[in-house]
């Protein structure tokens, strides 16, 4: 995915594991299948039932977890959670990386959060306050000091109580010394599936962790649910109820992997879908469709299927580009498309092309992008967008850009149409892509979150988050 290039990042994923004797491994090949929700950071945290031991560092997986640090995790506890971790709200720093832990005359407590709270910043002004001195900038902190502070014997109580606190999207995975406990808020923002290896149970923000490690799913984390696990067995309460439930249409559009399913619903088949139903809405004479890697693939294959068009690999994408190549200043960002993106003159030279993606944040992308395939020899490049213009920021855990960033915002469909050199440009309504996806519309059962494109929020915003959240 083009994610770095765009400014258009998930937060983070998170990963748990309980009563397996590989659980650090587990965690390990559990957060690698995770990879594409955050590429700045990762962690684990092991328990043995008496104590808890920590690794994490800055950069990807594999880079931070080498073989000597897995052979030191390896064999070290029965449990444990991971996290992969992309930048929005808090800033980056290793001090941020998670998951955290926390070591009191109590015991240890860790957690890894994927999402943003937005009432963050209010509560932590209550809690330093109250005393509380905080070692990080991430609003996920703030839990584990609500929890602490709480009073409260009972962990499970604790947490229920601190989590009825919390406003905004989250999918907790917490952990003790002798138990493990998940979350979501009330209006399931934010993923979370729990599968069984064995006698033991593995939970991830996607299922394509699942099966990476050969676990069976069992069902979703619902919304406002309370899970724990320990070595009695697994429980479920919950612990907050909305009639408004949430989902992040962009798991579906763009952040989550083709064969993951979140919520019942198989992401790539979603998105095959909304490249039929775009095929029904923009009715386009073309020789040719092409994807951009690798979000779009599905979507273009969806249009080319309803449309009729060939659908062929106008566009390869540079696997082995390394991350110091993408860089905050515009310039290099533009060199970034260049080194990650090639165009295959053989399939477009010559030819009117239909230039399927998922969605437009800036615009630099799509520009650099039209550039190529018409310096490559397309004759025509007609840009069709599977979800609806981007005009607003998000304040659930996704880094889009501040308002007055995001092209669509102050843009109309055919200014930005000018100013990408397309031929053409056209972007997939609400409702198709509400109907293509099988999610209702926002405040109905399993509905789903649409702020971002029409700038009705599901949460309370509070008016300092707008201001300081990067997104």
């Amino acid at each position: 995915m083009l994610a770095e290039i765009r400014s258009l990042n998930e937060e983070c994923g998170v990963v748990g594991v309980w009563g397996h004797p590989d659980a650090a491994q587990l965690a390990y090949y559990g957060l690698h299948s995770l990879q594409h929700r955050g590429q700045e950071g990762a962690g684990i945290v092991v328990t043995d039932g008496e104590q808890m031991s920590i690794s994490k560092g800055e950069g990807l997986v594999t880079e931070i977890f080498t073989a000597e640090k897995m052979q030191a995790l390896s064999g070290t506890g029965k449990a444990a959670i991971g996290h992969v971790r992309y930048t929005t709200a808090g800033g980056g720093g290793y001090q941020n990386v998670q998951p955290f832990l926390f070591n009191s005359h109590t015991g240890g407590l860790a957690l890894a959060h994927n999402g943003n709270i937005v009432n963050a910043n209010q509560l932590k002004a209550q809690l330093e306050g109250q005393g509380s001195i905080f070692q990080t900038t991430s609003d996920t902190e703030v839990l584990a000091h609500l929890i602490k502070r709480s009073g409260y014997s009972d962990v499970r109580d604790s947490v229920k109580n601190s989590l009825s606190m919390l406003k905004g999207a989250y999918a907790f995975v917490i952990m003790t010394e002798n138990q493990m406990i998940m979350a979501r808020d009330p209006h399931g923002f934010r993923p979370l599936s729990l599968g069984k290896l064995g006698d033991a149970y593995f939970a991830a923000s996607e299922t394509c962790a699942l099966d990476i490690v050969g676990a069976e799913f069992i069902r979703d984390i619902e919304p406002g649910e309370l899970v724990v696990i320990n070595d009695e067995g697994i429980s479920s309460e919950y612990f907050s109820l909305s009639s408004q439930q949430a989902m992040c249409t962009m798991e579906y559009v763009y952040f989550s992997r083709p064969d993951s399913n979140i919520d019942g619903i198989n992401v790539h088949t979603a998105r095959k879908n909304l490249g039929k139903q775009m095929a029904l809405e923009a009715r386009i004479e073309a020789d040719v469709v092409t994807g951009v890697p690798d979000s779009s693939i599905s979507a273009a294959i969806g249009y080319a299927e309803a449309a009729g068009i060939p659908y062929e690999m106008g566009l390869i994408k540079n696997r082995y580009v390394g991350r110091t190549f993408i860089q905050p200043s515009q310039s290099l960002r533009e060199q970034g498309v260049k080194m990650k993106l090639s165009p295959v003159r053989g399939v477009v030279e010559g030819k009117r092309v239909i230039m399927v993606d998922d969605s437009i944040v800036r615009g630099t992308t799509s520009r650099r992008i039209v550039g190529m395939l018409k310096d490559a020899g397309a004759k025509e490049v007609h840009v069709v967008i599977s979800s609806p213009p981007i005009k607003n920021p998000c304040f659930y855990g996704i880094d889009t850009s501040k308002k007055e960033e995001l092209i669509a915002n102050s843009k109309s469909v055919e200014e930005i149409r000018e100013i990408i050199g397309a031929d053409s440009l056209t972007f997939l309504s609400v409702e198709g892509m509400v109907e293509a996806i099988g999610r209702p519309f926002p405040g109905e059962t399993r509905g789903s979150c649409l702020a971002c494109f029409t700038g009705n929020y599901p949460t309370e915003i509070f008016e300092y988050e707008r201001e300081k959240t990067k997104c």
